[in-house]
This record gives C-alpha cells, sequence and structure tokens, in this order.
C-alpha cells in the first residue's frame, strides 16, 4: 500500500492529538524542558513487525531521530530492539502511548495474519485469508496494512472499491437476481460485483445472473463443499467462492479444503491481540 507521506502523517497528526488534548501536564510538571534522552522500542514477545514505518514518521515529524532496527513484515523475538529514538525527553513520552498503540495494534494484526496464511500455505490450498471493514473508526488503513504486511488480502478498503450486496441490500430489493442485474445496470464496468448468499439455490441464482464473487454467509464447510460443486455443475466454476462468518484458526483448514478461494476474517481486525511491545528510556 503507497499513500504519500504527507497524508500517512496527517492521519498520524490527528491519533496523537486526540491522545494529547490540551498537552502532557504530567511531562510539563516532571520533565525539564529542552532535555535530550535516548529511548529504545523493544518487543516483549515474538511476532511480526508492522507499523515501523509509520512509527518511523510520526517521530521524525516531531523532530526525533530514529535508528531502524527492523522492517515491517519481519519475525521478531522477544526482547528484540525494534527502534532507537532520541531527542526531547518531553515529546517522547507525550508520543509514547500513541506510538505503541500503533505498532502493538499493527504488529498484532500481521502476526496473526502470518500464522493463518502460513498455515495454508503449508496445507498446499489455494485459499487466501482476507480482511474485512470490520475495524476501529479512523484505523481502517493501518488495520489493513498490517493484514497485507501480514501476507493477507486486504479485501475492501471503502464502500466505492466494489459493489458487495449483502442481506439488508437483498431485504430491501427482494431478491438475489434483480439485485445482481441492478448492480449490473449501474455500476462501472470497472468494478467487480459480490453477493452475500445464504443458501446453494442462491448462490447458483447469483451465478446466472452476473455475479463475479459468490460470498457464502455463515456455510458449514460441508455447505460450502456443495456450494462448489453445484456452480461448477452448473457451468459456473469460474466464479470466485468467498466463505465469511463463524470460521476461526481451528476450523480453518476445513473451509480450505472445501476448494473456495477466499477465506474473510473479522476477527484479524475487531478483536485484535496486540503485541506486547514497550518504549524504555536508556540512561547512559
Amino acid at each position: 500500500m503507497f499513500v504519500p507521506r504527507k497524508i500517512v502523517e496527517d492521519k498520524l497528526k490527528q491519533i496523537l492529538a486526540d491522545d494529547i488534548g490540551q498537552g502532557d501536564v504530567t511531562a510539563a510538571a516532571v520533565i525539564p524542558p529542552n532535555l535530550t534522552v535516548n529511548a529504545e522500542v523493544i518487543a516483549k514477545e515474538e511476532g511480526i513487525a508492522a507499523g515501523i514505518e509509520e512509527a518511523t514518521i510520526l517521530a521524525q515529524y516531531l523532530g526525533l531521530t530514529v535508528n531502524v532496527k527492523v522492517a515491517d513484515g519481519e519475525k521478531i523475538r522477544n526482547k528484540q530492539v525494534l527502534m532507537q529514538i532520541s531527542g526531547d525527553a518531553q515529546t517522547i513520552l507525550s508520543v509514547e502511548r500513541t506510538m505503541l498503540n500503533l505498532l502493538s495494534r499493527m504488529s498484532g494484526i500481521a502476526t496473526k495474519t502470518r500464522m493463518l496464511t502460513d498455515k495454508l500455505e503449508k496445507a498446499h490450498v489455494k485459499a487466501k485469508i482476507a480482511a474485512t471493514r470490520k475495524s476501529a473508526p479512523g484505523l481502517l488503513y493501518f488495520d489493513k496494512k498490517a493484514v497485507i504486511i501480514g501476507s493477507g488480502d486486504p479485501h475492501r478498503l471503502h464502500l466505492d472499491d466494489m459493489v458487495l450486496i449483502k442481506d439488508n441490500h437483498l431485504a430491501i430489493v427482494g431478491s438475489v437476481e434483480d439485485a445482481v442485474k441492478k448492480a449490473k445496470a449501474h455500476a462501472s464496468f470497472t468494478k467487480k460485483i459480490e453477493v452475500e448468499v445464504t443458501s446453494v439455490e442462491d448462490a447458483v441464482i447469483a451465478a446466472k445472473a452476473g455475479a463475479d464473487i459468490i460470498m457464502l454467509d455463515n456455510f458449514s464447510p460441508k455447505q460450502a463443499k456443495n456450494a462448489g460443486e453445484a456452480l461448477r455443475k452448473a457451468g459456473f466454476g469460474k466464479v470466485l467462492l468467498e466463505v465469511s462468518g463463524g470460521i476461526t484458526g481451528e476450523n480453518l483448514l476445513e473451509y480450505a479444503t472445501a476448494q473456495v478461494d477466499i477465506i474473510s476474517m473479522g476477527e484479524l481486525t475487531h478483536s485484535v491481540k496486540a503485541l506486547d511491545i514497550s518504549l524504555e528510556i536508556v540512561k547512559g
């Protein structure tokens, strides 16, 4: 994912401003101004590094000097130094929590994603892990980038990426066939059309209507396999099949062996286990 540095800076500035409020009263009260110190950002557990670029941009924006020790996507070990930071003490302490929150969350997402993608790779299946839009407001860019760093697929970034017809759209339109036909009539040719279905019958109807991708919502692995077989029998074997809902690391391979193309998992971003990372002032 490439976004111009200035835009990333603006995103980070907003997050930092939300945390600082009208000023860090603790740093102002107990830390003398214009004091230069050194600090280290240290991993407290193994995982995949993510957010290093963003943490660097944030620190440099504030006039701090950064010495990066690892790159995004690298495996990191317990007690490994990820970054060295030097500069104004009050500034380092004021940005500490924002920086660590970002690093910990992104590294947690990348670690989880890499673990699952490695699992699929070892099983030699075609399915890919994808994220969803179930993310904390304001963090979508960072969450999606972390998924990519972890070797997963970001899926949609925004509502304008593609047409995705879900259950509430169908509740209003009335049928899968009508919804897909409306989408094909009004959406640009550049936009793929995906439709969420809850039965094998609707999967076939969606394919016949011209859907490019069919999302099997809350299907069991057996039901997903049946849907794939029904589509191939009907001559729609090239339509992409996505499964979503109720998928975990424990049952991942059951879905992967059902010959689906995409496995989307909200837990990558909506229930993140942050990687334990800390910042420590170095005395010397």
